[in-house]
């Protein structure tokens, strides 16, 4: 599957620490996506999290591709053991995205177990277009 999605301008940044498990979850997913990204629905919230190597986005399914809270930089080589919080730079592309974080961060690991219990497709994904009546 692919998403193209965009960006506003920043309008705030914070560095914090995401909980291990959290981490570790969501790295042990990305290896196991055929892909180089995985699509995470978090329903709760009516959001899409899409995780890479690099970063973690989170889209509103009202705003569709329009980016509204991204984790990046994520520093794992700076924990002594693998039950620490992995240090991350959170960006804020909407005014009122830092009210956000503490449901997603209630939200993804719910998300990830669930994910976890499932089995991911193999292959690509590819959307199927029926003509409009």
């Amino acid at each position: 599957m692919e998403i193209t999605c965009y960006r506003e301008v920043a309008c705030a940044q914070e560095s914090l620490a995401l909980p291990a498990a959290t981490y570790n979850m969501a790295i042990t997913q990305l290896q196991r996506s055929p892909n180089a990204c995985l699509f995470v629905p978090l329903r709760a919230l009516q959001y899409l999290a899409i995780l890479d190597h690099e970063e973690f986005v989170f889209i509103d399914g009202e705003r569709k591709c329009w980016i509204d809270i991204a984790w990046r930089n994520f520093h794992p080589s700076r924990r002594n053991a693998l039950d620490e919080p992995v240090a991350y730079e959170a960006v804020y592309y909407r005014p009122d995205a830092a009210i956000l974080m503490s449901r997603i961060l209630a939200e993804l690991p719910r998300a990830l177990r669930a994910l976890a219990n499932k089995e991911l497709p193999s292959g690509p994904a590819r959307v199927i277009k029926f003509p409009a009546r």
